[in-house]
């Protein structure tokens, strides 16, 4: 008996490997007797007119499962848009990297199978929530499932700000901006900006400096639940952004808040999804053991 019922399809447009593998997975759910349900994007990708579909917005209410066909771009405009319903999430990789989706088409049937037929690891991942407060005026709330991140935008000139966490002052510093990252993010840009590797399990949060002018500035990793402010002192408006989204501009005097959102996304994985492995994997590290 499969384990779902209505069944989600989101895939990212203008990509025909995604087409290809969104139409591969409508006839195999199809084929089972279940419901499927594309989201108004991804019917227009298919240009399939008889297929039911609704809203993004609107599909976290409709589904028992949503499959994600894509990168992990993908996954993350569609972790927002979902976070909020509780819906249980599946990715299909087409895209580069892949750490959210971990089926690899080529293991499709095989995985999706399995996990229809309730054999999966669940997972759940916090998002980040910020939000640009001027006096008493408090900006649109910014969610992220990687990580937020202030920075100088198209200029080449450094930023300074202060930061805070718990109320307690941390340090001043002056830098192309901060990456405040959840561990699901710690393997995205924050890796690149020499952050560590948080295991998705850790109710922690990154503090990742963009090269720092000191070389005494390192990243910070604090508890998950902690509320972060950071003070901007620069008169070079510089831009926070969430999940690489189009940002919003501060001014000096702003502060950034940052805390942890308060609903998880469910993450679903197939059988045999190991953490290590997909870093082996897609990191590069060393594959051979040692012998004794």
């Amino acid at each position: 008996m499969d384990h779902f019922r209505n069944i989600g399809l989101i895939g990212r447009p203008g990509n025909l490997a995604v087409a290809d593998t969104l139409s591969h997975v409508h006839q195999f759910l199809t084929q089972r007797g279940l419901h499927v349900i594309f989201d108004e994007d991804t019917a227009a990708l298919l240009g399939n007119t008889a297929v039911q579909c609704c809203s993004r917005a609107a599909m976290g209410e409709a589904c028992d499962l949503v499959i994600v066909v894509g990168g992990d771009g993908s996954m993350l405009h569609a972790a927002r848009e979902l976070v909020r319903f509780g819906t249980p999430v599946l990715g299909i990789n087409r895209g580069r990297l892949g750490f959210l989706t971990d089926v690899a088409p080529d293991q499709l049937d095989e995985k999706l199978g399995a996990v229809l037929n309730g054999d999966y690891a669940e997972d759940t991942r916090f998002l980040l929530a910020a939000q640009v407060r001027r006096g008493n005026e408090r900006g649109t709330e910014l969610l992220a499932l990687n990580d937020i991140i202030l920075h100088t935008g198209k200029t080449v000139h450094m930023i300074e700000f202060e930061l805070y966490v718990e109320g307690q002052f941390v340090y001043r510093l002056r830098s192309d901006g901060l990456i405040v990252t959840t561990p699901t993010g710690s393997t995205a840009y924050a890796l690149s900006g020499g952050g560590p590797i948080l295991h998705p399990r850790l109710d922690a949060i990154g503090l990742v400096p963009m090269h720092p002018h000191t070389l005494s500035s390192r990243p910070i990793v604090v508890d998950g639940s902690s509320e972060i402010k950071i003070l901007l002192l620069s008169d070079i408006p510089p831009v926070v952004s969430a999940d690489g989204q189009s940002g919003q501009s501060l001014a000096k005097g702003d502060w950034l808040y940052v805390r942890k959102h308060p609903f998880k996304l469910r993450l679903l994985h197939p059988p045999g999804h190991d953490f290590y492995e997909a870093c082996r994997t897609k990191l590069g590290w060393h594959s051979h053991l040692i012998p004794d």
